[in-house]
């Protein structure tokens, strides 16, 4: 089947990855990116910006981080190079088309009725239909002028943290119309050149909205800007209970042993050592009551680490839900280093909250009486990545599939859709390191592309994706609002091992198997 026209959009990790393995198979890839040089959203961020994941868990398989870049967290510079000289290595820019913007998706095949009665993905559970294409519109950003490809299948790699950013909604006359001031998404922000980021805050009081990591890089640099107490960072909506210190934390296929019961299972052991949480992969048999009660008592052993270390109930900021339910969600970040030093020196005010709303002053942050008086705020509310899908498919029926008040798709193996032919998502799951689940998903459908395996049933794929949805539910709670591999991440590769007809075991020797935490170079 080599030798297939294949549309990959986004030249981030995930479309590069795509790239390099779909040529290994013999395909002809062409990649559309908007941007006009590689690395997706690390081509601009905030100047602070570095990498939270462990350079080691963040790399490609077959391309390790180069001896000069010592630090354990690189900085954005040194993962943008890292990025863009893969794509040197793999000679990928040859088949990317820069400042090219894809503006839609448009499935020339059978009709929605006939596509409706499908039992098999794509009507034949092949990944080529006979009778279907896509095209592929596409603006030059610079000429404005529109071409439009026609291709065989389609890659989306377009990421979920740009273009569509989330922004809260307002009673009546509370919006921000109501504020004499300034309001910006920290993808506003983020997009400044830095010299005009830090004029824009130099002597502002800034309140920051959002407590991921955007938010507390961005407080972090107006706290610098100004050293007094300017600025104020509340959590409002989903407020999380973030690491706060440097976490690595590996599972093995434990988390899912509620529906999978038949595949391996394990547990993770934390141990503290300095400034680091280290965990360990444990493979057992099927657990029983006493393996529950391990994870919880080890997540509330964490939990009276991190309360302690950062003083959480001295300000106020002990979230509502456990520990590893925020592990669960993947909301946890790192919090960069000397962030509660400057709130205790009062440069950065914490204020907990789920609501607020606009004045002429400032903003009414719910429970208090007296309006916060700022002359900026910045919202590091995050993106709403299903809406950004929805508007590049042409098709009522294919925008209706992904037609959910959540921001989740319904993905077999987070990367097919059962019900859309022709097509794959690369990069719309999370997990400790996404490089890392990108490349294992990318490979695995190179290898469906290129008739390793065949796909199962839409039927099955459906019941598979429901029982992942009724776990994640259960494990994550009101949490639950994107796909997570974090506790999942050995579970995930051991699917994708299988499929592909790898040994899901990588380690040499028995010990290693049990006790050695996973690597991308595992996987090599």
């Amino acid at each position: 089947m080599a030798g297939q026209h294949i549309a990959i959009i986004g030249a981030g990790i995930s479309g590069l990855l795509a790239c390099k393995y779909i040529l290994s198979k013999g395909f002809n890839p062409i990649v559309f990116e908007s941007r006009d040089q590689v690395g997706g959203v690390w081509t601009k961020t905030i100047q602070t910006t570095k990498l939270q994941t462990p350079k080691s868990l963040y790399q490609f398989s077959d391309f390790p981080w180069p001896s000069s870049v010592a630090e354990n967290f690189p900085t954005q510079k040194q993962v943008l190079e890292y990025i863009q000289s893969y794509a040197h290595h793999h000679d990928l820019l040859k088949y990317i088309k820069f400042n090219s913007r894809v503006l839609s998706l448009s499935y020339d095949g059978p009709s929605d009725e006939e596509m409706g009665k499908w039992t098999l993905w794509g009507g034949t559970g092949e990944p080529f239909g006979p009778k279907g294409k896509w095209n592929v519109s596409v603006q030059d950003t610079r000429t404005l002028r529109t071409e439009v490809h026609r291709v065989d299948f389609v890659i989306v790699c377009a990421g979920m943290y740009s273009d569509f950013p989330n922004i809260p909604e307002f009673p009546p006359e509370k919006g921000p119309e109501a504020f004499q001031g300034k309001v910006m998404h920290s993808m506003e922000y983020s997009s400044m050149d830095h010299a005009s980021a830090a004029k824009l805050i130099q002597g502002k009081r800034v309140a920051v909205v959002g407590f991921q990591k955007s938010g507390m890089d961005i407080s972090m640099e107006c706290s610098s800007a100004n050293g007094t107490p300017s600025v104020c960072s509340f959590a409002a909506w989903n407020f999380v209970l973030l690491s706060l210190i440097t976490l690595r934390l590996l599972q093995a296929s434990s988390n899912h042993v509620l529906y999978y019961t038949e595949q391996n299972t394990g547990i993770c052991l934390i141990t503290l050592h300095g400034e680091f949480l280290w965990g360990i992969s444990i493979k057992i048999g099927s657990p029983g009551s006493w393996f529950i009660s391990l994870r919880w008592g080890i997540s509330k052993f964490v939990e009276s680490h991190i309360r302690k270390k950062l003083r959480l109930a001295k300000h106020g900021m002990v979230p509502n839900h456990s520990f590893l339910k925020e592990v669960n969600s993947c909301s946890v970040a790192t919090v960069p280093e000397g962030f509660f030093d400057r709130v205790d020196q009062g440069s950065i005010v914490l204020k907990k909250a789920r609501r607020f709303s606009f004045c002429s002053e400032g903003v009414m942050v719910d429970g208090e009486t007296e309006p916060l008086e700022i002359d900026l705020l910045i919202l590091a509310t995050g993106f709403r990545g299903v809406d950004k899908l929805k508007a590049a498919f042409s098709s009522p029926a294919f925008r209706d599939l992904m037609d959910k008040e959540d921001t989740r798709l319904p993905l077999y193996r987070t990367c097919i859709h059962p019900r859309i032919p022709q097509l794959a998502f690369i990069g719309f799951s999370e997990s400790i390191a996404n490089l890392f689940t990108s490349e294992m998903t990318c490979r695995w459908l190179a290898e469906l592309l290129g008739g390793t395996f065949k796909l199962p049933s839409i039927k099955e794929m459906e019941k598979d994706v429901s029982q992942w949805d009724k776990y994640m539910k259960q494990s994550m709670g009101e949490y639950y609002s994107r796909y997570c591999l974090d506790a999942l991440q050995i579970w995930y590769n051991d699917q994708l091992c299988k499929d592909m007809g790898w040994k899901p075991q990588r380690k040499k020797g028995l010990f290693r198997e049990l006790f050695e935490p996973y690597r991308p170079m595992d996987y090599a």
